[in-house]
């Protein structure tokens, strides 16, 4: 509805437009005149393409965004159930804090998160550990953080069986894998190699330059 009437509008605007010149001035420059209704009816398609994808790329970063703050959110609350809402004495807070900092959360979603990790009713979130056969057979470690077990017990099955997955019995596919660490370092200008070695003699295994996709924003590409 609000679509047709916009095409509507930009038709009389072009209707207007068009009176303001004559056919003879057109002709003068070698211009063929083109009524205005059939030159918006040529542009109504690719207007409404411009439209539809200019929302559908607002509408992609807005759940983008609710997921990250949905994620941050939990790790707030998690780190405050354990800790206290002190980010001094609380040092995994802390590092949520400058987490969510780095990533622009507003401050807003940070505070409500704050408040609800201290209402009585919010039961705190546990880390649980799922062993699971991947498609073709493939060891996978999953690991989540809920406060509600039976309902991430039965989400991880339903997910794990739509993809040709099977759970696995506890202990046979964890001693395949072992923990380690991630660090996260932004470099620019930076040679390679040089970087390769300074991190292969901390002690890192490998350095692994993050994936960069088409449709990738600005913002995604800073955060990496």
């Amino acid at each position: 509805m609000g679509s047709s009437s916009s095409f509507r509008a930009f038709g009389a605007i072009l209707h207007r437009f068009s009176n303001v010149f004559s056919s003879k001035c057109l002709k003068s420059f070698g211009v063929q005149s083109v009524p205005a209704k059939s030159l918006a009816e040529r542009l109504s398609p690719f207007l409404y393409l411009s439209v539809s994808a200019f929302f559908d790329f607002l509408g992609a970063q807005d759940a983008k965004k609710a997921k990250l703050y949905a994620v941050i959110g939990k790790e707030v609350v998690s780190a405050v159930k354990k800790g206290g809402p002190n980010p001094i004495s609380n040092t995994a807070l802390a590092a949520v804090l400058e987490k969510a900092k780095e990533l622009d959360v507003p401050k807003e979603i940070l505070d409500r998160n704050m408040k609800r990790a201290s209402e009585k009713g919010q039961e705190a979130y546990i880390e649980k550990i799922y062993e699971v056969y991947g498609y073709g057979g493939v060891s996978m470690v999953v690991e989540v953080s809920t406060d509600k077990i039976n309902r991430s017990v039965a989400l991880v099955r339903e997910v794990v069986k739509d993809y040709g997955g099977k759970m696995a019995d506890p202990g046979s596919v964890m001693f395949k894998f072992r923990r380690a660490r991630v660090v996260n370092v932004k470099v620019t200008d930076v040679d390679k190699d040089q970087l390769l070695a300074i991190a292969l003699d901390s002690g890192a295994e490998d350095v692994i330059e993050p994936p960069m996709y088409e449709d990738d924003t600005e913002e995604d590409r800073s955060e990496r």
